[in-house]
């Protein structure tokens, strides 16, 4: 059996970590993988290159690097001299993904505003309790909203030093 140096053991617990925590989330632990790939590589790699180090297979790599592309938390880069396509974290990786949960913030909050509006219009014998309950709602993801946009606000700042 071959003895992994330290490099190799970190870069296996990172991956294997993000892929928990993916999980956790609700997300593909695959999804996780690739991210804690993407993070720990220090150069573009292909997808023949992601599919070898993970051990998996091209086709489910394949979806959720495209899935990670349209959260904008990997990116497509150009490799002179080479005609695949080679992907590299996204520099705003973080900022992108809590981005991406904000606008889930934001449709909850909407979905809310639009439940309360139609329940008003309701003559259910029990509408007082469900409006109260959407109001309930509506207070926490607009509380949500607020507070993400000033970390996003704040972190506008201070990212800069990272830059």
């Amino acid at each position: 059996m071959k003895t992994l140096n330290l490099d190799e053991k970190i870069k296996r617990e990172i991956i294997q970590s993000f892929g928990e925590a993916y999980k956790a989330f609700g997300l593909s632990k695959l999804m996780g993988h690739i991210v804690a790939l993407m993070i720990f590589s220090h150069q573009p790699l292909s997808l023949d290159e992601i599919c070898k180090q993970l051990r998996r297979s091209k086709g489910p790599v394949s979806q959720i690097v495209r899935r990670l592309r349209d959260r904008n938390l990997i990116k497509k880069v150009w490799v002179p001299g080479s005609r695949k396509d080679f992907y590299e974290a996204h520099p705003d990786i973080f900022e992108n993904a809590f981005r991406n949960n904000f606008e889930l913030i934001k449709k909850n909050k909407k979905l809310a505003t639009e439940l309360k509006s139609k329940a008003k219009k309701s003559d259910h014998e029990a509408i007082g309790e469900i409006i109260k309950r959407l109001d309930e709602m509506e207070e926490f993801y607009t509380l949500m909203v607020q507070n993400y946009q000033k970390f996003l606000d704040d972190w506008s700042k201070l990212k800069l030093k990272y830059r």
